[in-house]
């Protein structure tokens, strides 16, 4: 993943949703301990300070030192950088130690990992028995009304040509993601996940930023394709305003999410 989001590292802080409080209670739930958290792929780290709200030290990492210029700062949150040549012990070194993280988060990123690399990862660092990892994602269509929304899955399919393979996992709505731990009761399993939903405050602006935050339209561009032209722009923007003649309206939006969590199989 590293160098997919580094361009659009500042519009990516205001673009993207926040993800509902109480995921972080029921997951923090979970673990019996509630020491170290390791936040994985952190980015601006909104997930990590809201682990923070329940865990007493929290290690946000990610590969874009462009993406963590912009995290937000958290009394509780160390946040680091993570060279693509690091090695598994100078991570396993740096989170913590073998078998000493409560809870491993990974907020929208996991698809992007070289997954046999981290799930060993995890493996090693969680505490056992009571060690959690929890991944999860949303999908790019929005929920707006039924005019907005058939444009919405339109500019979807011009965009799919300039995701990464990866994005599939999302695409699939990790159904097929592995994920090769014991399930955890109303979680979601391997081939199951949990659905979830999103609900949000958006203004037209700020869904624009959403969709400039998206690696396929950063990808697009930089091939010389602009998927977001004036026209395109226009289309959304009526359909945004269908029921008002503000584009500037707040809608109350959803976004499809789905989550899985398990602990290391003993």
């Amino acid at each position: 993943m590293a160098g997919l989001f580094d361009k659009q590292a500042e519009v990516y802080l205001d673009g993207r949703p926040t993800y509902p409080k109480e995921w972080y209670s029921k997951l923090a739930a979970l673990t019996p301990h509630h020491t170290l958290a390791w936040d994985v792929g952190t980015g601006n780290g909104q997930a990590a300070i809201s682990v923070a709200e329940h865990y007493e030290q929290v290690i946000g990492t990610d590969v874009s030192e462009c993406q963590l210029q912009y995290a937000i700062p958290h009394p509780r949150v160390q946040y680091a950088h993570i060279p693509l040549n690091i090695t598994d012990e100078e991570v396993i070194a740096l989170v913590g130690g073998e078998d000493s993280v409560d809870l491993v988060t990974v907020a929208a990123a996991v698809h992007w990992f070289d997954l046999p690399k981290f799930y060993n990862l995890v493996s090693r660092l969680l505490k056992k028995p009571g060690g959690v990892l929890a991944v999860w994602t949303y999908s790019g269509i929005i929920e707006v009304s039924p005019t907005f929304d058939p444009v919405m899955k339109r500019f979807l399919d011009t965009t799919l040509p300039f995701f990464d393979n990866r994005a599939q996992y999302v695409f699939d709505g990790y159904k097929t993601l592995p994920f090769p731990f014991q399930s955890v009761a109303g979680f979601g399993c391997e081939g199951n996940p949990l659905p979830l939903a999103i609900p949000a405050k958006l203004s037209f602006e700020g869904f624009l930023k959403f969709l400039r935050s998206w690696s396929a339209v950063t990808t697009a561009k930089d091939q010389g394709v602009d998927l977001l032209p004036e026209k395109v722009v226009k289309e959304f923007e009526a359909a945004w305003a269908s029921f008002s003649t503000d584009s500037k309206l707040v809608r109350s939006v959803s976004y499809k999410a789905f989550m899985l969590a398990g602990k290391v199989k003993l």
